[in-house]
């Protein structure tokens, strides 16, 4: 089942940053991570939240994922991110979700 990180980033040290951008995505693809998306524009559909800068990361499991984070490969790009920026980040579980499963369970339950 594959998870998600979510992270809402503010970027303190742009310069120090770019550097940071360079180092994680290898450390990323070991552990069989994507980007879903990295830094696109945002907009505010509902509440207060309006990160700067926002990334989706997709790996095949929770335990890759988390495997990342310790990771000694990632090790050196998470310090120098935690040194230029302050980030928000969630570990997310991806569960299956059937729209035809969901539409026939709505259908049953409202006769």
């Amino acid at each position: 089942m594959p998870a998600y990180i979510a992270v809402d980033i503010t970027i303190n040290d742009p310069e120090t940053y770019d550097r940071y951008k360079t180092l994680a995505p290898p450390s990323i693809a070991k552990y069989g991570g994507t980007y879903l998306t990295r830094g696109g524009a945002t907009k505010t559909l509902e509440g207060t939240w309006a990160p700067s800068r926002f990334v989706i990361l997709e790996f095949p499991t929770l335990e890759a994922a988390q495997g990342w984070w310790d990771s000694p490969e990632y090790a050196p790009a998470k310090a120098l991110r935690q040194s230029c920026a302050d980030t928000e980040m969630v570990l997310v579980e991806g569960k299956p979700f059937d729209p035809n499963q969901a539409l026939i369970r709505a259908l049953t339950n409202s006769k």
